[in-house]
């Protein structure tokens, strides 16, 4: 799922690209893609975007008349920048939109379909989409640790709660907490003051190193590869691979369609995090420690 960072380089090349034209033409390719009826979605074309940005994950065209296009790509929406007129790609084309000098294509690789687009009228209505998190990278670290002290949740689940911080997901989560050297099953009331500096810094460190990546891979052109896996990540999606910082295999915990990727020698002072399958499945021999993890390897019990 794209997230702040992601986010952010969109806001800034569709800010470039279609602030002030006016939007020609709307076309729904997909029956599920329009979550919304009132206004009907006709009512924004020959509207010009006065403005583009986020909220959340979300993407906010703002448009004459008060008119708001509400974008969520969830895990496999991506948007696609291409010529006037360009047809929407087959099953995975949502919708288009016509504008004179080229067509912004919302599409989605997935058969789930949960890339949403809403059309709201009024600041109040594009209010309702807001969860209320704070925005990091514009908080102080006073304001970052008292929204994260404000209920009792591991590290992982706080910062991936957009009622708590806005805009950050499961792969920037991982990151941010590698960075900090901490576990991502701590419990948020666990955190003493260092510890909460150490991770306001390290998440205002990875989100603003992201997008000044992202901004320079991406240059002039629009993001066309928009992944939540990235090989210059330090833990996301690089289970078994050896840290960047220890060289200590990544361990990973799967839970639904989420995932945490950690080093346990940089963030749990070695201690395995029990993945919820795999630790029923072995009960007693669930190794707790890497030593644990060496020796079950070496007699094949894992």
């Amino acid at each position: 799922m794209p997230e702040l960072p992601q986010v952010a380089i969109y806001i800034e090349r569709l800010d470039a690209l279609i602030n002030g034209h006016a939007l020609e033409r709307v076309r729904l390719t997909s029956l599920f893609v329009l979550r919304s009826t009132v206004p009907p979605i006709d009512e924004v074309v020959g509207k010009r975007v006065v403005g583009v940005r986020r909220l959340g994950k979300r993407i906010l065209l703002a448009m004459e008349d008060e008119l708001f296009l509400v974008i969520h790509l969830m895990i496999a929406g991506r948007l696609r920048w291409r010529k006037r007129g360009a047809a929407a790609p087959g099953r995975a084309g949502l919708a288009a939109f016509d504008f004179a000098h080229g067509t912004l294509l919302f599409t989605e690789a997935s058969a789930k379909k949960r890339a949403s687009l809403h059309l709201v009228r009024g600041e109040a209505e594009v209010a309702a989409f807001d969860r209320g998190g704070l925005e990091l990278l514009e908080a102080s670290a006073a304001e970052f640790r008292g929204a994260l002290r404000r209920e009792n949740h591991t590290l992982k689940r706080a910062l991936t709660d957009p009622r708590i911080l806005s805009g950050i997901g499961n792969a920037f989560s991982d990151e941010i907490l590698h960075r900090a050297q901490l576990s991502p099953f701590k419990q948020t009331h666990q955190l003493d003051a260092n510890e909460c500096d150490r991770l306001y810094r390290a998440a205002t460190e990875v989100l603003v190193e992201w997008i000044e990546r992202l901004r320079g891979e991406v240059g002039d052109g629009f993001p066309e590869k928009v992944t939540a896996f990235h090989a210059a990540m330090a833990v996301h999606g690089k289970y078994r691979q050896p840290c960047p910082r220890c060289g200590t295999p990544i361990q990973r915990i799967v839970y639904g369609e989420n995932e945490a990727n950690y080093c346990a020698t940089c963030q749990t002072g070695g201690r395995l995090l029990a993945d919820r399958a795999l630790s029923r499945l072995l009960k007693s021999n669930w190794p707790r420690t890497l030593e644990e993890l060496e020796e079950r390897k070496s007699s094949s019990l894992l």
